[in-house]
Parts: structure tokens; C-alpha cells; sequence
């Protein structure tokens, strides 16, 4: 990727646009003319020394028109007060877009203020550009040159484009591991990236840890105050490895549970019976946070303790994104969040998205005219019944937990005729792939479509391998088709006559560097509901031959890598 310069970036000529209400915004000015920059020694007597894009650039929610471009600035950014080091002054922040990667054809420009009381965050929403095709961005503040980020715009909506290449990742903890898997995903040249959910993890150090001990600690306290979090979201953002995934395609990025607090659910924390009078504030601090750190539209500015994050971003005729959010506004877990067999999971008054998203969503199926219709979200979907006898042992703070909310949802997308249905989940840091059902009590029922689950970047650690045919869930599940325990990500292309996964895995992340392969390849053939595999790579024989532990071991072994907590 070419190196831009300071001189190019003022050759080209900078011409300042008109800031919008919304807080760090505009829109492009191209009939703009030059406006000079700030001067270091000008920046130096306002407080600003020394280079403010440690952060990294990103972009975001893109449609055939544009997208979001994004920024922080930040001189220090793990100062305590969250403020990135920078003085209590708004800065002009100056932006151009490019249409070729060497930085010689602006096609747009402009001046966005990147304001303290939204963290000098900038949301530039860009339009104007065409459709389908590949533009490069930069921010410039006086002498000071941000990395060069690679966005993409949709296809024409009656078009289905050129193949997408879409990744698809979750639950990333500092501590645990390095994101080497974000890098990796970089070098996979991705058109698109879905984060779906735990961005960062609001754990104080040596509280959440791994066998061994982490490799490295947050900074700062438990997150639970506005300074808290910018310091957290500050602290991630600096690991090149994910700068590297932010700049090298446009995300569409939703919440978990960790960007406020393990297993939340609306305005119920983690642990009622342990009180936190000061929760709807934490959730407040936490949401303003996300979105100064997100490359979201002003239709996500939060308001108090909302914010507006279910949303549908149409890729041409070829694939509709249902981003969903089922933290903000599902009820509390039934019977805890743990593993059981919980009588109020069935309860059909009981949602995980509450009323108006599920119409939402359901409205959105009947509308559709997409070839695929995508459903990114936080949780598992699918049945996962972990005892092998009559009884039925299930998350309940996944879609298990909300049996009614599931079936409603599933059943809305077969009323609707969808074409093609593919869920994609993330939270329990391992790569599965499911077909999915109406009624999973019935094995030989109709398959009705398509889960993939995307393991975690760095969460518990190296992980390890395994065959994945001998799991004991998939004996008990016969619609689970595919395990593996390794950090990593989900790799797709879709077409219109498929969408083909690679399960992709690194074998460490407590050492730098590791090399990515393909675990498993498995395909959704178009108006074919249900996921074949197409490729396993073996498993290395000196796993092979290793003494397996027992079915119970192993069950044990994916609900604490999925429960364990301080």
C-alpha cells in the first residue's frame, strides 16, 4: 500500500467543508477551495505536540453511495481521564477521499471538528461516490498525517456486484492473546468485516485470566465510568494488529455483553443480587464510548441510556446485512446465564430482542428481495444440548434461553420465503457451523437454513485442536456439523449461486506472528438451506494419537470456555 506524503496530501489540496450538528460529522464539500492548514507552532500553543492519530483510522456502514469514515484523536492515549491527552479545545481535523490507492484523484474532501465532549472522535458520512468499487481515505491536523484507510461501496441496489468477500469476527481480550487473527484477516484483502460483539472487555488486569497467566494487562480499572472506557477502547485501539484490520476494509459493527458488562441484559447487570446502583450511568458511559470508537452513522449517536444499534445495510441485490442487537433489549436470563434446564426458556412471553426489533426483523425478511439474507448477531442460535439422556441442558443467555423469540424469527423468515438465510454468531470462542430448524426436537425435520459461528480472536487463549467428528455435541445435536476449538475467524465470498466459509484458525495467540490456515471449508448452495462441508484439513497426526478425555470432559471443557468468569 503506498505511503503517502505530507506535501502529496497538500498538493492535492484540502478544501473545508461545513461541520454538521452531529457531534464529530460532515458531509463531503467537493466544490470546496483550499483552506490553509494549522501550523504546528499554532497546534503546539492550543496544547496539540505531538502526533494525534496513534489510534488509527476505520470506516464503516457502507451503502452504494459512500460510507462512514473515522478517526480519534489522542496525543497519550491511556491518560487516565480517558481524554487521549488532549487539551479541552476543539481541532479541525481535515479529510480527503481518494479513488486511486496512490492518493492522486480526490474525489471528496472536507473539514470535520473533532470535539472534546465526544472524545475528538470524527464521523465523516461520505456520499457522492459510485458504486461497487474501491476508494482509499486520509485525516490530516496541521503536520500531522494519519494512516491511509481502504473503504468500499456497495453495489448498485438492482446489481449484485462483483463477489463479496466478507469476515466475520468476535470477542477479542487484550489480555489473552495477540490479535494476530486481526492481521491475518487484513492480509486476506476483505470487502467487508462484521464485528459481532465483545470488542473489548471491561475486566480489570488479573481478574479474567488464562491458564499461565495473561500476556498482557488492561490498563486502568474495571470499566464503569465514561474516563473508563475511552481509556479501554484507547488501550485496544493501539494494537497495530487491529489498526491494520480497521484500515483494510469497511466494518459493520454491533454490541455484546463485555463493552458494558458480562452477560447484561437491558437494564439488568451481570449480578442483580450484587448491588450497582450506578448501572444505568456504567450503561450510558459505555454506549457514548462505543460510539465515539465505532465507525457508526449519526442514526447510532446514543441518547442517555439508548442507542439506536439494530440496523440493515443492503449490499446490492446480493446480500442483505440484518446487524441485530440482543443485549439492549431482551429480558433477564431465566434461570441465570449459565448451562441448565430452565422451564422459563419456553416462556413465549420471554424475548431476546425485544417486540419492536423482532417486527423489525420480520418486516425486513417480508421485504426482502435480496439472494441472501444475513442475520449478524451476538449469540448462539441454533439447539446446543449438552446432556445426552431426556433432559435438556441448554445457555440461557443464548437464543436457548428465548425458545418462543426463536421460533417466531425463524419461522418469520420461512413465511417471508426468504431465499437464503444464514445466521452468523460469535461469544463462545469456537468455530461451529449448524443447520438450522423449526422444531429441533424432530432430527429428521425440515433444515430451514444456516449458522456459522466465528471463534475468538484471542479469548481463553491458544485453544487447541481436535477431530472434530468425534465432538459428544454433535452426537447429541445432529444439526451441529462442525467444532473446533482455536482463535481465529470466519473468511466468506458470496455469489449468487453460493456462499462459501473458510473456518479460519491460528495455532497461537500467547506468541506474536503465527501463521492462519483453513481448518474447514463448508458451503450454502443458493435456495438450499443447511451447511455441506467441502474441505477438512487433517488433523496433525501427533494429535491424533493423543488419549481424547471422556464425552463429559469434553462438554465440560466448552461450557467453561464459554462461562468462566471472575
Amino acid at each position: 500500500m503506498s505511503e503517502f506524503t505530507r506535501r502529496s496530501f497538500l498538493v492535492t489540496g484540502i478544501a473545508a467543508g461545513a461541520v454538521a450538528a452531529v457531534p464529530g460529522a460532515a458531509h463531503a464539500d467537493p466544490g470546496a477551495e483550499g483552506a490553509g492548514a494549522e501550523s504546528a507552532a499554532s497546534l503546539a500553543s492550543r496544547g496539540l505536540r505531538t502526533d494525534p492519530f496513534t489510534l488509527g483510522v476505520a470506516s464503516g456502514d457502507p451503502d452504494a453511495e459512500g460510507f462512514v469514515i473515522w478517526t480519534r484523536l489522542a496525543q497519550r492515549p491511556l491518560a487516565e481521564d480517558g481524554m487521549g491527552g488532549m487539551p479541552a479545545l476543539p481541532f479541525p481535523v481535515q479529510w480527503q477521499i481518494y479513488a486511486d490507492e496512490g492518493g492522486r484523484r480526490v474525489v471528496r474532501r472536507g473539514t470535520a471538528l473533532a470535539r472534546p465532549d465526544w472524545g475528538h472522535s470524527v464521523h465523516v458520512e461520505v456520499g457522492g461516490l459510485s458504486a461497487d468499487r474501491d476508494y482509499w481515505y486520509r485525516f490530516r491536523v496541521g503536520p500531522y498525517l494519519s494512516p491511509i484507510g481502504r473503504a468500499r461501496t456497495a453495489p448498485h441496489p438492482l446489481s449484485f456486484g462483483s463477489p463479496l468477500a466478507m469476515a466475520f469476527v468476535s470477542c477479542a481480550q487484550y489480555e489473552h492473546g495477540y490479535f494476530t487473527a486481526y492481521r491475518r484477516l487484513a492480509e486476506d484483502h476483505p470487502d467487508l468485516v462484521l464485528h459481532l460483539g465483545d470488542y473489548q472487555y471491561e475486566y480489570t488486569r488479573d481478574t479474567y485470566t488464562i491458564p499461565g497467566g495473561n500476556i498482557r494487562d488492561h490498563e486502568g480499572p474495571e470499566t464503569e465510568t465514561l474516563a473508563n472506557y475511552r481509556q479501554r477502547h484507547a488501550q485496544y485501539k493501539t494494537d497495530p494488529d487491529l489498526q491494520a484490520a480497521h484500515a483494510a476494509a469497511p466494518w459493520l459493527v454491533v454490541w455484546d455483553d463485555h463493552e458494558l458488562d458480562n452477560n447484561w441484559a437491558d437494564e439488568i447487570p451481570e449480578k442483580p443480587e450484587v448491588p450497582q446502583p450506578n448501572f444505568l450511568a456504567r450503561r450510558e458511559a459505555a454506549f457514548r464510548a462505543y460510539y465515539e470508537n465505532m465507525p457508526l452513522r449519526r442514526t447510532s449517536v446514543p441518547r442517555g441510556v439508548d442507542m439506536q444499534l439494530y440496523r440493515r445495510i443492503r449490499w446490492g441485490a446480493l446480500a442483505t446485512f440484518h446487524m441485530l442487537d440482543t443485549r439492549q433489549y431482551r429480558d433477564d436470563q431465566g434461570c441465570g446465564d449459565g448451562y441448565s434446564a430452565c422451564p422459563e426458556a419456553s416462556d413465549p412471553a420471554r424475548s431476546i430482542t425485544g417486540e419492536q426489533q423482532e417486527r423489525w426483523l420480520i418486516d425486513g425478511f417480508r421485504r426482502s428481495r435480496a439472494r441472501w439474507d444475513v442475520i449478524g448477531q451476538q449469540v448462539f442460535f441454533a439447539q446446543r444440548d449438552n446432556n445426552a439422556g431426556p433432559l435438556k441442558v441448554t445457555s440461557q443467555d443464548a437464543w436457548d434461553g428465548y425458545v418462543a423469540s426463536r421460533r417466531r424469527i425463524t419461522q418469520g423468515w420461512v413465511d417471508a420465503g426468504v431465499h437464503n438465510p444464514v445466521v452468523l454468531t460469535g461469544d463462545v470462542h469456537a468455530h461451529w457451523a449448524s443447520d438450522l430448524k423449526l422444531d429441533y426436537d424432530d432430527p429428521t425435520g425440515r433444515t430451514v437454513g444456516s449458522e456459522l459461528v466465528a471463534t475468538s480472536i484471542s479469548t481463553t487463549g491458544d485453544g487447541k485442536d481436535s477431530d472434530p467428528a468425534t465432538h459428544p455435541y454433535l452426537k447429541i445435536n445432529p444439526h451441529l456439523k462442525f467444532y473446533n476449538n482455536q482463535r481465529g475467524y470466519v473468511l466468506t465470498r458470496i455469489e449468487p449461486g453460493a456462499l462459501t466459509a473458510d473456518f479460519r484458525v491460528v495455532p497461537k495467540v500467547t506468541e506474536a506472528g503465527a501463521e492462519a490456515y483453513t481448518r474447514a471449508t463448508f458451503v450454502v448452495e443458493d435456495r438450499v438451506p443447511g451447511v455441506q462441508q467441502t474441505y477438512l484439513r487433517p488433523l496433525d497426526p501427533s494429535l491424533a494419537r493423543r488419549a481424547e478425555p471422556s464425552d463429559a470432559e469434553r462438554i465440560q471443557e466448552v461450557v467453561d470456555a464459554e462461562t468462566r468468569r471472575p
